[in-house]
């Protein structure tokens, strides 16, 4: 009852179920662009499994927090230049997850401005399947920043736990609202892309070692959302067709 009463244990319990909300809207619209490729009957269904597992892969590695912790540490260290540089399992995952997001969001933009139209199409959609893997394998990336910035959030494992919880069932509400938001603008669909980008070479700079503070990210991302709202909101031309290539 006395740590129920803490205040600190409460508004430890906030402010990480808000980084935990932030975080995960990279991953909540990374998934509504893979789930966009599926027939519409199919993408919210998607999205669904694709936060189910990010919440399951969430809730394993805060369980398995000594595991985690153990990633700081360098498996492969030499001197270069009287510097010290060494690779530790951390600096691994975030180098991979962060070119994956670079050349994956890179190739989705070629495809939708330049990609011929309705190209993959052959009487079917995307595999339901492949995009569910896709995403899977995103959750994994994501998973590892969001159980980090738990760890250095609270001590407590069941408030990181309350935290994750909570802050995926706020995604689950809106997040066909997003996916539809993002499907029907197209200039918001290339913004998220872009964003993605920015994110990968972000995570690519913090396997290097190069901390890059998210505040100056997240701001960024804020501005341009804000004035293509605003663009949005005073000309009303006919939007772009992106292309397709499932039709």
């Amino acid at each position: 009852m006395d740590t129920l009463l803490n205040p600190d244990l409460w508004i430890g319990l906030a402010i990480l179920t808000l980084l935990e909300i932030v975080l995960g809207i990279d991953n909540l619209i990374f998934i509504s662009i893979l789930s966009g490729k599926l027939p519409e009957d199919q993408r919210s269904r998607a999205r669904r499994i694709g936060l189910s597992l990010a919440l399951i892969t969430r809730i394993l590695l805060l369980l398995s927090l000594a595991w985690v912790m153990r990633l700081d540490k360098p498996f492969w260290a030499t001197t270069v230049a009287g510097h010290d540089i060494g690779i530790s399992g951390k600096d691994l995952i975030l180098l991979v997850g962060g070119l994956f997001l670079i050349g994956k969001s890179t190739y989705e933009i070629h495809e939708k401005l330049e990609g011929a139209d309705g190209e993959k199409s052959s009487g079917s959609a995307a595999s339901f399947q492949s995009v569910v893997i896709q995403i899977l394998l995103l959750d994994i990336v994501f998973s590892l920043d969001s159980v980090i910035t738990a760890v250095g959030t609270v001590k407590q494992v069941s408030v990181m736990i309350t935290a994750v919880v909570l802050s995926m069932v706020v995604m689950l509400v809106f997040v066909n609202q997003i996916g539809t938001f993002v499907e029907r603008h197209p200039t918001i669909k290339m913004l998220a892309l872009a964003f993605l980008i920015l994110i990968g070479t972000m995570l690519v700079a913090e396997g290097f070692h190069q901390h890059i503070p998210r505040g100056y990210i997240y701001f960024a991302m804020a501005f341009s959302v804000g004035v293509e709202l605003l663009n949005m909101r005073i000309r009303s031309s006919e939007k772009v067709k992106l292309h397709q290539p499932y039709r």
